[in-house]
């Protein structure tokens, strides 16, 4: 917190109301709880709560932006300067009884024309989780490393920012596993690919045409040239490391598949898409790990079987976008193995390519079956591992070739 004087502190799980009034107390500003210098000092219209009219004068409840809701005061409307506040508010009342759960909004109660506390109640849920997906759609393009830009959309449900979900831009491993292997040696080419680069010495050839578009066969490893090449940053064989080149939106899907990712940005064929990351676990800690998440409904697992099944890599509480693309029996993205600054056939990274033009606002989805990708759930489309004894888990991808079941 800025300001900080002494010392001063509040308790880690104070609720946001306590914490805005220890803040003003002390004169304190933290911008992530709405305190600012201008909020100390002045008020500014945070959301609307309640709507009530009285001798023909229309008054709406507002919370403060920086103060605690004991703080809300009713305000008539002439002397409200928030249009697109009231345009939210107008909207989440009319979305609630579109539904059919009122018959009217306002009930006369006191010989005051009232809204209805159940629609009241919804319209500030709707208000708090508009500004609790706003503050991660802020922390998630902090995060990351790479240009294009992360939004986060849910018109479904009243379901915020999921609370034990860590956003990380490549593998964290767990204590022991190391996902560097010490590579000092590089391409020597000035204009890559040569006869001595990096895929010709791994024994494979170049992954990526002129366009810098995928033309290796699914299953054949993509040998990207790492931190000692010679080579500069606009080699055509640096795609993956180079991090997502759309900006990508986090939607909350409409047919109980929970969170899924669409492209805000046309995709065309064989194009890098993002990558798969979460903790390199071994085998026997995601094991572990899968019969615990059994018991929740979900699990993250990816087994790393490019060579050998020593290790996996579990998104449940770490993880980038990925993290949140669902399962589809017909999808668009392929899984691939990437071998960078890491050698180890035991830890390739997880690429996903685009397998045909994907069209700007379509959902993006990949084969949980697909060989490295056994043991892959959404939070709410849960893909089982056949090596452990599940109850069949009934696949809503909707795809015309749907199998029926994620396992």
């Amino acid at each position: 917190m800025e300001g900080w004087r002494g010392a001063w502190y509040v308790p880690c799980l104070a609720s946001l109301e306590t914490l805005q009034e220890l803040c003003r107390k002390e004169n304190l500003t933290c911008k992530s709880i709405g305190i600012t210098t201008r909020s100390l000092k002045s008020y500014e219209v945070e959301y609307l709560c309640d709507y009530k009219v009285e001798e023909g004068t229309e008054y709406y409840l507002v919370k403060w932006k920086g103060w605690p809701e004991s703080s809300n005061t009713w305000e008539p409307q002439k002397n409200l300067k928030c249009p697109l506040l009231l345009q939210n508010f107008l909207s989440d009342k009319n979305e609630y009884l579109s539904r059919g759960r009122e018959g009217k909004a306002l009930k006369v109660r006191n010989h005051v024309k009232a809204l209805s506390p159940a629609v009241a109640d919804y319209i500030v849920k709707k208000a708090k989780q508009r500004i609790a997906l706003q503050r991660w759609k802020e922390e998630l393009n902090r995060k990351k490393n790479h240009k294009a830009m992360i939004l986060v959309e849910n018109t479904v449900d009243l379901e915020g920012p999921p609370l034990d979900f860590y956003y990380i831009n490549e593998y964290k491993p767990a204590p022991g596993i190391n996902v560097i292997n010490g590579i000092t040696t590089g391409c020597e080419c000035t204009d890559c690919p040569a006869e001595k680069c990096c895929p010709k010495e791994a024994g494979f050839i170049l992954a990526y045409n002129k366009q810098k578009k995928l033309k290796i066969q699914p299953g054949l490893p993509i040998y990207e040239c790492n931190s000692f090449c010679r080579c500069g940053p606009d080699c055509p064989n640096r795609i993956v490391q180079k991090g997502t080149p759309y900006s990508l939106c986090i939607f909350r899907t409409n047919n109980g598949r929970g969170w899924g990712v669409k492209t805000l940005q046309k995709i065309k064929t064989n194009s890098f898409v993002m990558e798969y990351v979460g903790e390199v676990i071994t085998s026997e800690e995601a094991e572990r790990r899968g019969q615990l998440y059994d018991n929740q409904g979900n699990t993250y697992l990816f087994d790393l079987d490019y060579d050998s099944d020593e290790f996996t890599v579990d998104a449940a509480r770490y993880g980038n976008v990925s993290h949140f693309v669902n399962h589809s029996c017909d999808p668009n993205l392929q899984v691939f193995n990437v071998f960078i600054d890491n050698l180890d056939l035991r830890l390739p990274r997880i690429a996903l390519f685009s397998t045909r033009t994907i069209k700007a606002g379509e959902e993006l989805t990949f084969d949980y079956q697909m060989k490295g990708s056994i043991d892959l759930t959404s939070d709410s489309a849960d893909g089982l591992s056949p090596s452990r004894k599940r109850i069949r888990t009934v696949c809503k991808c909707g795809a015309v070739c749907c199998r029926g079941y994620l396992n």
